[in-house]
């Protein structure tokens, strides 16, 4: 009976797997695409997921190395290596780092409360503030460098200098054609939530004079 079972069972096939539909393309351009495949495509997105959360990481950590959020700490620095080639203004640090006006006036406020920046009249354009980092500021960025040079040579020490400057061009043209892309996205996302409001029940004016009696 035994030898029955194993007899029978031995001749039952194996299920057979349905090929995987291929997955519809993310990207149509020529030149993102490896022998007709996005694969290449979607590991550069994905990993570039993985590095930014990565480096808000390490932003945060160096933030909250001087008692400030992620966020603070960027706009205290940047307001440093501005002020160095002149006079920086909220519009000035905005462009900088690609935020609105108005999330950077929040953030500018807030530092300019902890003491760290300081706001003066603008020597040519008295509608327009001027920012410069206090004392206290530099003090504090100057305690953060040591490590922060560490952990920076750690992060983007894969890197050789070829590598470095192609990067550097690379991410700031990605940044303005992700900038064209997200108005795309937007036109396309409104443009499919419109109504269709042609009623295909009524004839054209046309067609309703050439029957009329």
């Amino acid at each position: 009976m035994g030898r029955e079972r194993i007899a029978a069972s031995s001749r039952i096939k194996p299920p057979l797997l349905k090929p995987a539909r291929p997955a519809a393309l993310t990207i149509s351009r020529p030149e993102l695409l490896v022998d007709g495949s996005d694969q290449q495509f979607r590991r550069l997105v994905h990993n570039l997921f993985g590095f930014l959360a990565r480096h808000s990481s390490v932003r945060e950590g160096h933030g909250a190395l001087i008692g400030l959020a992620g966020i603070e700490y960027t706009m205290l620095i940047s307001i440093g290596h501005l002020s160095a080639d002149g006079n920086v203004s909220v519009k000035d640090v905005a462009d900088h780092l690609h935020l609105s006006g108005a999330f950077t006036t929040v953030i500018t406020n807030k530092l300019l409360q902890k003491g760290l920046i300081e706001k003066a009249g603008h020597p040519v354009d008295k509608r327009r503030l001027c920012l410069s980092v206090t004392a206290r500021g530099r003090d504090m960025l100057e305690r953060l460098a040591p490590i922060q040079r560490q952990v920076n040579d750690v992060q983007f020490g894969c890197l050789t200098a070829k590598e470095f400057a192609l990067l550097v061009d690379m991410i700031e043209r990605l940044v303005k054609s992700s900038e064209q892309a997200m108005a795309l996205q937007r036109y396309l996302s409104e443009s499919s939530a419109k109504p269709n409001i042609t009623k295909l029940d009524v004839p054209p004016r046309s067609a309703r004079k050439r029957g009329a009696p």
